[in-house]
């Protein structure tokens, strides 16, 4: 029986890595802080063959103890679930002499700033970039770039559209720029985040993700997925649709930009989320990459839509085994975000009405829960899922769900 190495498993990705590596026979091991594993759900404690607990805020001692516990029981894989645990998973599998992303590349992967770099020496189509500590530097440096108003905000370090705004003139960079920088530790780790802020060019256009499977250099690319976001100066991703209704030649393209994306940041052996706009007049314009498989539970709405395991395929190239993923079949599926109107004070959520295509929702929030208005995911009260034949059919039976559903605050 194989032995997988999972670094944390509290994440969205989580629950599917664990179900993926029981359907495929093996045992997994989590790596995590001992007070983190404290606040594990039952049920995920159930999946779980056993644990290790060392301080992932370090790399170098969690490097040596996941190592020693490694070549003590016998690991076959080392996966990862967030974020910023990439460089670890990817140091480690070398280490061991497993499959697994170029370490020497592995910190792009978790920092924007960093990962701007990478994409400018492989040139890859992405945004101009920046990066500053003020919104001082900030002024100046896009004097000195060329690059005009509006541009984009971020955290160097953060997921979850965090800290993240849309600035359209000088005077807001000062805002934008605390904002972003209002998150320096994260939950529930005590990780510490580069306080260092990301300027990039606005792309307009639509807005895409694309996950990739990649074994031994090869792509394994699953079905591309539209974005839906709020608009004005934050962006929260309000839900997702699978497959995108993109035409051959646009899905082609983005399929090779996200190669060229995925080899600049040395991912070889394992999973990568890779988020794209496609700009009226540059084409497919690469965002951002996570060498991890996405959130908002994307796994479950890709296998809805095409019958695909990205969860299992995952691990399976971790394995060093050709990774499963077929022709994806014939479906749709979506899931929309729930958001309160404004902030205040949770009371409920109603649905008025039979509608088609509802096949899962949960309400994460309680009743009296003091919410806030939705600039990131946080917001987030719960979410809805639907399935449909066809992507437009989808898309139209959520429209409709979300024009007859209530949030009540007050």
């Amino acid at each position: 029986m194989k032995k997988i190495l999972l670094i944390e498993a509290l994440a969205n990705s989580g629950p599917y890595v664990l179900d993926a590596a029981r359907a495929l026979g093996a045992r997994v091991f989590v790596a995590t802080h001992e007070d983190v594993y404290e606040s594990y759900p039952g049920a995920l404690r159930d999946k779980i063959h056993g644990a290790v607990f060392t301080d992932l805020t370090d790399p170098d001692r969690a490097l040596a103890d996941l190592a020693a516990f490694a070549e003590a029981t016998g690991i076959d894989a080392v996966a990862g679930c967030w974020e910023f645990f990439t460089p670890l998973v990817a140091h480690l599998a070398e280490r061991l002499g497993l499959p697994g992303n170029d370490p020497r590349l592995a910190q792009a992967c978790r920092n924007k700033a960093e990962m701007a770099q990478a994409f400018y020496a492989g040139q890859v189509p992405a945004p101009r970039t920046i990066s500053v500590r003020t919104a001082g530097e900030a002024a100046h440096a896009l004097g000195r770039s060329g690059i005009g108003f509006p541009v984009v905000v971020k955290p160097a370090e953060q997921g979850g559209s965090w800290g993240v705004s849309v600035v359209e003139s000088p005077e807001q960079l000062d805002a934008a720029v605390q904002h972003a920088q209002s998150w320096p530790i994260a939950a529930p780790h005590g990780l510490p985040m580069d306080q260092r802020v990301i300027v990039q060019e606005y792309v307009a256009g639509p807005e895409f993700s694309l996950d990739t499977v990649v074994w031994r250099d090869e792509f394994f690319h699953l079905p591309a997925v539209e974005k839906h976001t709020t608009a004005g100066a934050y962006r929260a991703e309000t839900g997702h649709t699978c497959p995108a209704a993109l035409p051959a030649a646009e899905l082609s393209a983005l399929r090779s930009v996200t190669e060229g994306a995925l080899r600049a940041l040395g991912i070889r052996n394992g999973v990568a989320h890779t988020e794209l706009k496609i700009s009226p007049d540059a084409g497919p314009v690469v965002i951002e990459v996570g060498a991890r498989l996405p959130g908002d539970h994307l796994v479950d709405v890709v296998r809805r839509a095409s019958g695909i395991d990205e969860a299992r395929a995952y691990l399976q190239a971790v394995l060093d085994e050709k990774p499963d993923v077929p022709a994806p079949r014939q479906g749709a599926c979506a899931i929309r975000f729930l958001t309160p109107p404004r902030a205040g004070t949770f009371h409920g959520v109603t649905i008025d009405g039979r509608h088609d295509g509802l096949v899962d929702g949960d309400i994460t929030t309680p009743t009296g829960a003091v919410v806030g208005s939705a600039h990131d995911n946080s917001a987030r009260i719960g979410h809805l899922v639907f399935t449909a034949p066809t992507t437009a059919q989808v898309n139209a039976d959520a429209a409709h769900a979300l024009a007859h559903t209530r949030i009540e605050v007050s």
